[in-house]
């Protein structure tokens, strides 16, 4: 597969950046990932890869709106070649290596804490109870925090960490643990 040569102009057009263009097609692109592979970590890892490859040639690559088949190519490409490359190793052994079985969780427990846990952030300060439920609620990076709350990222992580600090020393929580 020949790569097209890239004109500065063209890449600014559609994505400015290499970033921006993960930022806004990764979910998209780890879904075809998760596609190729039975487990979700290997396809994280496929993806790593895939990204790392189109990044190595993000200046040669011409046509920005090709980006997406171009990773593609590279996710199948580098998934056929980790296919080819898989080995089997067998190991003959007296017992079947079975996996001492771990206590499931009780799930009253898990509701107990969790209750627990958001009364203790209802406690907080209201600028902080906001941020730490967008950041570990709504899984909202710093920076979308930042952009939505309309503050510094710097605002973020100072605050988030006063909110933690707090929720580590809340009396309730630090009688359960």
């Amino acid at each position: 597969m020949t790569t097209p040569v890239c004109t500065g102009a063209a890449t600014a057009a559609v994505f400015p950046s290499f970033t921006s263009y993960v930022r806004a097609r990764g979910p998209v692109l780890l879904r075809t990932a998760r596609s190729l592979t039975a487990n979700p970590s290997d396809a994280e890892d496929l993806l790593q890869t895939a990204l790392t490859k189109t990044y190595l040639a993000w200046e040669r690559i011409e046509d920005q709106k090709a980006l997406d088949g171009y990773v593609r190519r590279a996710l199948v490409n580098t998934r056929t070649s980790q296919w080819r490359k898989r080995r089997v190793d067998e190991f003959v052994c007296e017992e079947l290596p079975e996996p001492e079985p771990t206590p499931a969780p009780d799930p009253a427990e898990q509701q107990m804490m969790h209750d627990m846990m958001w009364r203790a952030v209802l406690r907080l300060p209201d600028r902080q109870r906001a941020m730490v439920v967008l950041r570990y609620y709504e899984d909202l990076s710093e920076a979308q925090t930042a952009e939505l709350l309309g503050v510094s990222i710097g605002t973020v992580k100072s605050a988030v960490s006063r909110a933690l600090g707090k929720l580590r020393q809340d009396p309730e929580l630090s009688h359960a643990a």
